[in-house]
């Protein structure tokens, strides 16, 4: 089984070597000059925390993904509420939910000590962490294209218009990341980071207490043990069988009607993308690929660089 894994973290890891995506504002080599500790620093911490606490891996990941649909990806999500902050933390998606803040202050504490000088964006540590949190998890590697500079502007607003949520169904899933520049492809894929982490149960209390088609009913009977229909929103749930293991669980349960979100199971429902979603139940290599392709064009959703933006001294203010 091991191997297995070794071998697919390989096989990406050399295909986007040698094919890397490239973007005219964004580099994979950006901090080699002036920090070529800053990587490694990342990773150590990263690594340190996820061996701690498992879990961490999935929320850093998901850090990530709800930073770049708001506005980008500009650490706008680590943002503290202030006069003139309107924070993201507070938004539905985040709210009580978030989580892993404690692990990027840790990390931005650990690269500005080892740079010398803050030189490395926060919004560049969640995108690096995201990619070493899979990485901690036996998912694949790839590039991270580097470069991004960090918002002095965050909005609760536009989080909770533009973080889809776990009820959306498979037409609205598709325009959501349409916005954001993103295919069938992405959203299937991306969505497959859902093989990681777990939910709260007031994500899906009406799934598994009202929903009668495509969902597997002893599937339904078992979350309601842990999810009653009042109380215990906080509750968790795994969102796939292996929570802590980046393999191909996530899209197994969708193609079996086990999918623990409205929104996941909208993936497997009689329409476009349920091919997708059998491939990748079956070939993790082709998932592999495909999320760490996915992962680096996402990361590219309007970054501030050159001039734009700052490097902040502390994630959570304001410079």
């Amino acid at each position: 089984m091991a191997s297995s894994y070794s071998f697919v973290f390989l096989h990406v890891l050399v295909i986007f070597s040698l094919a890397r995506t490239a973007f005219s504002d964004l580099s994979d080599d950006f901090y080699d000059d002036i920090c070529p500790q800053a990587l490694p620093t990342i990773r150590r911490v990263v690594e340190d925390a996820v061996s701690q606490e498992r879990r961490m891996g999935a929320s850093l990941l998901r850090l990530h993904f709800h930073d770049c649909f708001v506005n980008g990806c500009d650490a706008s999500i680590l943002l503290d509420q202030t006069a003139t902050i309107d924070s993201e933390k507070t938004s539905r998606a985040n709210n009580n939910s978030a989580r892993g803040f404690e692990v990027i202050d840790r990390i931005k504490l650990e690269v500005d000590k080892v740079c010398g000088r803050p030189v490395v964006s926060c919004a560049d540590i969640l995108a690096v962490a995201a990619r070493d949190s899979v990485v901690a998890l036996h998912g694949p590697t790839w590039e991270v294209e580097l470069g991004r500079r960090d918002s002095t502007t965050a909005s609760r607003t536009t989080a909770d218009n533009d973080i889809p949520t776990p009820l959306m169904d498979l037409p609205a899933l598709i325009d959501n990341f349409k916005k954001q520049g993103l295919d069938e492809e992405d959203l299937v894929a991306l969505s497959g980071g859902h093989t990681l982490g777990f939910a709260q149960c007031s994500t899906f209390r009406n799934r598994i207490y009202s929903e009668t088609n495509n969902i597997d009913s002893t599937f339904a009977s078992q979350r309601q043990a842990n999810c009653p229909r009042s109380g215990g929103d906080s509750n968790l749930a795994s969102l796939d069988p292996t929570p802590a293991l980046f393999d191909s669980k996530y899209f197994t349960n969708l193609v079996s009607k086990k999918g623990l979100l409205h929104s996941d199971q909208a993936l497997f429902s009689g329409g476009e993308t349920d091919e997708l979603v059998k491939t990748y139940s079956t070939n993790l290599r082709t998932f592999s690929k495909d999320f760490a392709e996915s992962m680096i064009k996402m990361g590219n959703i309007k970054p501030l660089t050159g001039n734009e933006g700052q490097i902040r001294v502390d994630c959570r203010k304001v410079n």
